[in-house]
């Protein structure tokens, strides 16, 4: 396994966001999991240590994640803003974020759905990290002046719940099925083992992955939600429609 870098300057092809430990796996670790076994790089932010948790202490919860990104293959920082259930959504927090991407210039961005659900940090965060993917773009912002703009190509926002999946944009399922991408997205949420006195996450996502395959045609998918229309180079890169026709 890569080990987790401790570089400030590390670039990736694939950038996720999470506002607490735990949430980009439950929510698209096997996406992660599918990139980096087919030889992608990822990089995982998260912005908070889940300090306002019921189970775990944030040192615990920070050796969880940090044990998830290893078995994911995925470097890993924390970036510290408001703290657990206290994010804000604020020009300064977007610069932050926007500053990231500029360091880390991925092609793909995946961030928590916009959708309110039952934590308000996930969408809070969504909207925070769609905001600096612009910002990002733009080179006369002050703050980022030290690194030079960068245009991401997709922002894709993931659900961490089934409730928070977005009903007005439309879905795209990543085949998630490889063995060693199943188990190593298992293995990740299992590493987050404070959190599974709360509910049984793996097996719900499991679960909400098996169904989406079968809806697809595969074993395992992970739906993912655009935030502007997808552009194909031709028809032939469009890959494979669900049903079959």
């Amino acid at each position: 396994m890569k080990p987790i870098s401790k570089s400030k300057t590390e670039t990736a092809w694939l950038l996720a966001f999470g506002a607490h430990p735990d949430d980009i796996e439950f929510g698209c670790g096997g996406v992660i999991a599918a990139e980096t076994i087919g030889g992608g790089s990822a990089r995982l932010v998260l912005c908070s240590r889940g300090e306002a948790s019921s189970n775990g202490t944030p040192a615990e919860r920070t050796r969880e994640a940090q044990r998830a990104a290893e078995i994911l293959e995925a470097s890993l920082e924390f970036l510290e803003l408001d703290g657990d259930a206290r994010l804000e959504r604020k020009v300064a927090h977007a610069i932050r974020l926007a500053e990231v991407i500029r360091r880390v210039r991925p092609a793909v961005v995946l961030a928590p759905s916009v959708v309110e659900n039952q934590h308000p940090d996930h969408a809070r965060l969504g909207r925070l990290v769609r905001d600096a993917a612009r910002l990002a773009r733009y080179g006369g912002i002050r703050e980022l002046q030290s690194r030079p703009p960068h245009a991401i190509e997709q922002l894709l926002f993931y659900a961490v719940t089934p409730e928070a999946e977005p009903p007005d944009l439309p879905r795209i399922w990543i085949d998630v099925s490889g063995e060693q991408s199943v188990l190593a997205w298992k293995s990740a949420m299992e590493a987050h083992a404070s959190q599974m006195q709360t509910r049984r996450y793996v097996e719900m996502q499991m679960t909400r992955a098996r169904l989406n395959g079968l809806r697809a045609g595969v074993e395992y998918a992970v739906a993912l939600f655009p935030a502007d229309p997808l552009i194909f180079d031709s028809l032939k890169s469009l890959g494979r429609g669900a049903r079959r026709f």
